[in-house]
């Protein structure tokens, strides 16, 4: 059965706000200690050392500074990503020459899933920024940066309005674009792939939560592992523009290259491996899930 497109982008952009909500809830505390490690490397001997400064400085309340604009970040990003990806999906078919109801390749999924993120980008720069800033805000403090810790959304949204204006809720845009447009190419892709091996000729369909589970981990790995770096720089000019003005992205990159090298670049990224599989193997289960029962009960009416 041929869904009506309107009905299927509010089924896809509702799967995606769970499978959103879902990698937040599971991911939270390992996403706080990438962005403190991305930000202020110094300052820690690795993840572990990381873990254990941030429970004794602020308890275990530290893990979930940025909760609130985490779950509307991955929220936002989550259900324009799933919707825009059925809209992509169907341009895809168009440009191959396709019908609508023959399936793409992994590969094509891939693709889907690339120019999808572009439009997710623009829902989660203004939302990441916040959530950055409200994660770092202990070492801003710490090392002078700033004076006073703004440390409620509202506090550091005022912030931003006050001192940049609205379009201060764009600071590394760029480098979330630069970011999202290939990395999600590896996170379908990688999604897919792991599917149809662990599938081994019978339908995706079939697989099941630790099957789903799995590819999803996989796909998040894919995606890190490919993007980190441009997370890092990211990061960086999201969470020190509150002391300043900063660079662009190649300004940053330079800078972070001559003054501390290139291993800088990777700061976190044993956070974010651990995270992956949880989090982001979370979010394709419930997305899949919640396709799946909304599809049946909406073909079932």
């Amino acid at each position: 059965m041929s869904l009506n497109p309107a009905l299927q982008a509010a089924i896809d952009l509702t799967s995606g706000a769970l499978g959103g909500t879902a990698c937040v809830l599971t991911g939270q505390p390992f996403d706080t200690v990438k962005v403190k490690m991305q930000t202020f490397p110094g300052l820690y001997r690795g993840f572990a050392d990381c873990w254990r400064q941030t429970y004794a400085q602020v308890g275990l309340r530290g893990f979930y500074r940025g909760t609130g604009p985490a779950l509307m970040a991955y929220v936002a990003e989550n259900s324009v990503l799933f919707m825009c990806y059925g809209f992509c999906q169907q341009l895809v078919k168009a440009v191959a020459g396709l019908d609508r109801q023959d399936k793409l390749s992994d590969l094509q999924r891939a693709t889907a899933g690339s120019m999808a993120s572009a439009f997710a980008a623009l829902a989660l720069c203004p939302t990441e920024l916040v959530k950055c800033r409200l994660q770092a805000m202990h070492e801003m403090e710490k090392s002078g940066k700033i004076n006073q810790s703004h440390n409620t959304v509202w506090s550091v949204v005022q912030g931003i309005l006050r001192k940049d204006g609205p379009l201060g809720f764009f600071h590394g845009f760029s480098s979330t674009l630069l970011q999202e447009v290939p990395g999600y190419f590896f996170f379908f892709g990688g999604y897919e792939v792991t599917r149809t091996l662990l599938a081994s000729g019978r339908s995706k369909d079939e697989l099941g939560p630790a099957h789903l589970m799995l590819s999803g981990g996989i796909a998040g790995i894919c995606l890190w592992l490919v993007v980190f770096p441009v997370d890092c720089i990211k990061s960086r000019i999201q969470v020190l523009s509150m002391h300043g003005k900063q660079a662009g992205f190649v300004g940053t990159l330079v800078t972070i290259v001559q003054s501390e090298g290139v291993a800088a670049l990777y700061s976190g990224l044993s956070a974010t491996m651990i995270r992956a599989l949880p989090a982001n193997g979370s979010l394709f289960l419930v997305y899949e899930y919640s396709r799946k029962t909304l599809m049946r009960q909406v073909e079932a009416y």
